[in-house]
């Protein structure tokens, strides 16, 4: 068996030819792929179970015959290895959105590379335009539409017309403030806590100026955005599928938004004197 410090570390390699050798170049070229389409899922929303099973069928697509995978809350580690020789690499994850598109887009990567369309020069030029690639809806879309929904939330609950009018107003800018302030890469906790004061407080202001049948319906729907929906669907997914640090990290996340989120609104509302509705 080689040295780890020899010109040519292999493992064995599948190909549609039949088995062959990666040597040491080739390996780490593939790591650096399969720790780069890793980072893209789980910064834009992928369960664990999902990252590693996606990054599984690319490694073995591009001929990494054994590899292993650990995904944590913010690292992700691969190995691969051959007898007692092996090659190991981690990729930090910076920050983690929701973005449905990317996740879509490397998976379809992932089909082409195991139905051997794509090669490994391929996959790097498509996983550098799955990350430069300008989000699926244009920001005032988003910030419209987030609006609507929040309103109507609010007639789901009880609101008048007046109330939802209001929530419309006040989560739409809300949201607003929430894309620039992580435009911005302010703490994730700050964030959150200012779109829920900037929520609850132009939703008070207005329904001052509208006055409404039923203000608190209004005042709970214009933070529902801030609601962490897949952070917790990703957790007890993780959490059944035997991921339990990445879900517990996950789980404090959630109650960490969920925390901020309430103390955003009740100052809010103590700011605009409808302290106590809720």
């Amino acid at each position: 068996m080689p040295r780890m410090d020899s010109p040519v570390v292999s493992v064995r390699a599948k190909s549609l030819g039949g088995a062959r050798d990666l040597d040491w170049e080739e390996l780490t070229d593939v790591i650096d792929l399969l720790l780069w389409s890793g980072k893209l899922l789980l910064e834009h929303g992928a369960s664990a179970p999902r990252v590693e099973a996606t990054v599984y069928r690319l490694g073995t697509g591009l001929g990494v015959d054994d590899l292993d995978i650990l995904v944590s809350p913010n690292v992700i580690v691969i190995t691969t290895s051959e007898g007692h020789e092996f090659r190991t690499k981690a990729r930090r994850i910076a920050h983690v959105g929701v973005n449905l598109s990317a996740i879509v887009a490397v998976s379809d990567l992932v089909r082409a590379v195991i139905a051997g369309r794509i090669g490994r020069s391929g996959v790097r030029r498509q996983l550098a335009t799955i990350a430069a690639a300008a989000p699926a809806y244009p920001r005032w879309l988003v910030v419209l539409m987030v609006g609507v929904a929040c309103g109507a939330f609010g007639r789901i609950f009880g609101a008048d017309w007046a109330g939802f009018g209001a929530t419309v107003v006040a989560a739409a800018a809300a949201m607003a403030v929430r894309q620039q302030l992580a435009l911005r890469r302010f703490n994730p906790g700050l964030v959150v806590l200012a779109t829920a004061l900037a929520a609850s407080g132009l939703c008070g202001l207005l329904l001052r100026l509208l006055p409404s049948a039923a203000p608190q319906h209004a005042l709970a729907a214009c933070v529902l955005l801030l609601v962490p929906g897949v952070p917790l669907i990703n957790a007890v997914e993780e959490l059944v599928r035997g991921h339990a640090i990445i879900a517990l990290g996950r789980t404090a996340v959630a109650v960490l938004v969920t925390f901020a989120a309430a103390l955003g609104l009740m100052l809010g509302m103590e700011l605009t004197g409808l302290g106590g509705l809720l």
